[in-house]
Formats: C-alpha cells, sequence, structure tokens
C-alpha cells in the first residue's frame, strides 16, 4: 500500500490510499483536475494549469515515484502551487 498526499497552495489539501502508483496518480490528477474545474479561471487559464503543473507530477509520479516506491522510498515532487508526497504504507 502506498500513500499520496498534496497540497495546492493555499486552495487544496488531500490524500489518497491505495495499491499502486498508477492508481495514485490516476487520483491525484483527477482530484486536483475537479479542484481547478471548480476555480473561476478562465477555461484557457485551467488548460495551462494542467498541461504545466498538473500533468508534470502526474507523470513523475508515475515513473519516479513508482520506481522510488518500489524500492520502499518516499518520493515528492512540485510544480508551480502543486506539491505532491508519496510513500510506503504499513
Amino acid at each position: 500500500m502506498i500513500k499520496i498526499s498534496w497540497a495546492l497552495i493555499a486552495e487544496h489539501v488531500d490524500e489518497w490510499t491505495g495499491a499502486t502508483a498508477d492508481e495514485g496518480a490516476a487520483a491525484l490528477e483527477a482530484k486536483v483536475g475537479a479542484v481547478v474545474d471548480a476555480s473561476s479561471m478562465p477555461p484557457r487559464a485551467k488548460r495551462h494549469f494542467r498541461a504545466t503543473f498538473i500533468g508534470p507530477v502526474v507523470e513523475a509520479l508515475r515513473t519516479e515515484g513508482a520506481a522510488a516506491l518500489a524500492r520502499g522510498e518516499s518520493w515528492s515532487k512540485a510544480a508551480g502551487p502543486l506539491l505532491a508526497c508519496a510513500s510506503p504504507v504499513g
């Protein structure tokens, strides 16, 4: 099991616990994306936010994060106002 926590600075903090980094990356993308979608940002800014901040963190979790977690290590990544951390549980 792994636990992923994230913070969208001054907006939202959340976490997810589950089996794989790929599942966690999907949850991270969906939950942070939902916060961005609910914001008052114009559509162009929302697309930019997803591409510039959410996308790189999610991709890094699927690659670097998954490798670190497989070794029993923690991982973290920040992009702009988004910070995500993952660690093995148990």
